[in-house]
């Protein structure tokens, strides 16, 4: 096909907002060249790709598959151009970095930290978001890296390679604060059953999180019912809400350091974990600033649990030979 990456961009924009009109302030252009460029597409394809309508614009089945190999050609046509930039050193670039919620918290704060020392010409993108879309946007080209969240083998998706960087418990915490309704949730013992964890005020997570899901799960095999406290808050909201000590959360070890408001306690028969991935694209080799990024990661994680840290014994990174 002779399809050209303007037009594609303006095939993306088009599709992504549902207007001619806002998609071509987007790109600064004149909405009949925005629509010459439309049509040149079209013609190229053989079919129409948009529907028009009063209402809005929507994807014809051509489009609809079109669209994620658009999204794709135009990340590498982006990665492209950043490589070449980049042949001079690391003086310019960006990298497109998605992770969990749950990770934004903990490690990837500690990454973009050191990444940002090492790097302060690179624009840093983070997106958030559930493991499984997030390994989505990198399939169409919309991230450069991703930490995803697993509790099996394989890929999520085809065109993705998964590389194991740590298994992390879960455990229960609580409200640290002196007389807060939360400090006495917590039994003074080395560990809570899930049984016990049941019959505990719980704050829970929305259901869209991967943590939500794995928690759900565990208690549903044991023939468990939670009590929840409140249902349905973000990360950020569910640690101040611990804090404040209106219930219990299950949460990754990762997260409870540097808060001491909240105290934590391992959560026993069963043991829950997560094992934390680097999400990459197979075939499509990262620009300088990615590759940059990624020995950051390796790095951090490499201290994470490091002997005589206050995770060591409840994180545990992968061997180096599984990342290479």
């Amino acid at each position: 096909m002779g399809m050209k990456i303007e037009q594609l961009r303006s095939f993306e924009a088009v599709a992504r907002i549902g207007s001619f009109t806002r998609a071509a302030e987007e790109l600064f252009l004149a909405q009949p060249s925005l629509s010459r460029q439309i049509a040149a597409l079209e013609d190229e394809a053989g079919t129409p790709l948009l529907h028009r309508a009063p209402a809005g614009v929507t994807l014809t089945p051509a489009g609809e598959v079109l669209l994620p190999i658009a999204r794709r050609m135009l990340a590498d046509a982006s990665a492209a151009r950043e490589q070449l930039d980049e042949l001079a050193g690391l003086r310019r670039g960006s990298v497109r970095l998605g992770a969990p919620p749950t990770l934004c918290v903990s490690l990837v704060a500690d990454v973009l930290a050191a990444y940002r020392a090492a790097h302060p010409d690179i624009e840093l993108h983070i997106t958030e978001g559930g493991s499984r879309s997030l390994v989505q946007a990198m399939d169409e080209g919309a991230l450069d890296l991703a930490l995803v969240v697993t509790r099996g083998a394989g890929a999520m998706a085809p065109g993705t390679e998964l590389v194991p960087l740590l298994s992390e418990e879960l455990v229960v915490i609580s409200s640290a604060a002196r007389g807060s309704a939360g400090e006495g949730l917590l039994p003074a013992r080395r560990g809570v059953t899930l049984a016990q964890l049941a019959t505990m005020p719980q704050v829970a997570f929305n259901r869209s999180y991967d943590l939500r899901v794995a928690t759900d799960a565990a208690f549903a095999s044991a023939g468990l019912t939670p009590t929840i406290a409140v249902e349905g808050a973000e990360m950020d909201a569910v640690l101040r809400f611990v804090e404040r000590g209106i219930g219990v959360a299950v949460v990754p070890a990762m997260v409870v350091i540097d808060r001491p408001g909240l105290r934590s306690m391992r959560l026993l028969r069963p043991q829950l974990s997560r094992t934390v991935n680097l999400a990459r694209r197979t075939g499509v080799g990262p620009s300088a600033a990615a590759a940059a990024m990624q020995d950051v990661i390796f790095e951090m994680v490499a201290r994470v649990a490091a002997p005589g840290t206050e995770l060591a014994d409840r994180v545990d990174v992968a061997p180096r030979g599984e990342r290479d």
